[in-house]
């Protein structure tokens, strides 16, 4: 995807909360989750366009399958392949119209078949639409029956979207638990940190050999310094190292790796999953955040 103007809109809201964040919520419980909120609102029009375009994909290979039966019902009234994408281009299939319309121009202005259907193919950047155009090409080339060809692709593309949509419909409900299961882990860690640690500190003997054992900081609070660049980073450094570091990054790792693999499970492909894990870890590292602060 391509960066547009109107995506400064975002970027310019959420400098100005991060503004807001370091002037007002500075030193207070509020200040690393307003930092979460204006990243959000930064890239929020970038991931709805992403999501956008995935939805228009999947309508493409809706509408692609009208296509392809209309063309194999002119082809079968005795039109050559060439003339029957010309006559159902006049059909209305609403956003991919425009491919279809674009694909009979290239051919009535005398533009080789199959140069026009691999331009028809890459233009809707569909890899199932691209692998029907390929077929159909081979078939074009070798002189087969484009009847039957055309036949076989509808049928392809029916058992695909029935494979998908059953897919989906089966997977529903665990979706639901997982996401279920993903907060209560982060209500576990949050009780863990806020809780349970602090019941841990009161029995000096057994955290202070925790700490020496483990070699991570876990008692001393880490605060962020800003002061300078190196600070800054030192501090990252050790916060790492901190009980609260640890805990954070084990959320947004869960987080992360729960979203792929329900994208991979209700959808087939991992980009799907990018939305799950873009909520997941968002909530992770806002609630943790937040109950960091507040927790001390």
């Amino acid at each position: 995807m391509r960066f547009k103007k109107s995506y400064w809109i975002g970027i310019a809201i959420g400098a100005f909360i991060l503004l807001v964040d370091f002037a007002v919520y500075y030193r207070t419980p509020f200040f690393i989750p307003l930092i979460i909120v204006a990243i959000t609102v930064t890239w929020t029009q970038y991931w709805v366009d992403f999501f956008l375009e995935n939805q228009r994909s999947k309508l493409y290979e809706a509408k692609f399958l009208e296509f392809v039966r209309n063309m194999t019902s002119a082809v079968k009234s005795g039109m050559p392949i060439s003339r029957a994408i010309v006559h159902v281009s006049r059909n209305d299939y609403g956003p991919f119209s425009r491919f279809v319309r674009k694909l009979a121009n290239q051919i009535e202005w005398a533009i080789p078949l199959h140069r026009s259907m691999v331009n028809f193919g890459n233009a809707t950047r569909n890899n199932v639409i691209k692998r029907a155009i390929s077929t159909v090409i081979e078939a074009e080339r070798s002189g087969g029956n484009m009847e039957d060809v055309l036949e076989s692709i509808t049928q392809s593309l029916v058992e695909i979207k029935k494979i998908k949509l059953t897919r989906k419909a089966n997977i529903q409900s665990q979706i639901i638990q997982s996401y279920i299961i993903f907060f209560v882990f982060i209500g576990v860690m949050v009780v863990i940190q806020n809780m349970l640690i602090p019941y841990l500190g009161g029995l000096e003997q057994g955290v202070s050999d925790a700490s020496i054992v483990s070699g991570f900081n876990l008692e001393e609070k880490v605060n962020i310094n800003f002061s300078s660049l190196s600070s800054f980073i030192l501090s990252v450094i050790d916060w790492f190292g901190s009980l609260k570091g640890i805990l954070l990054m084990l959320s947004l790792v869960q987080g992360f790796f729960a979203g792929l693999v329900l994208g991979k499970l209700s959808e087939g492909d991992l980009s799907s999953g990018l939305k799950h894990s873009l909520i997941l870890m968002t909530t992770a590292f806002f609630v943790m955040s937040l109950s960091q602060g507040f927790g001390g």
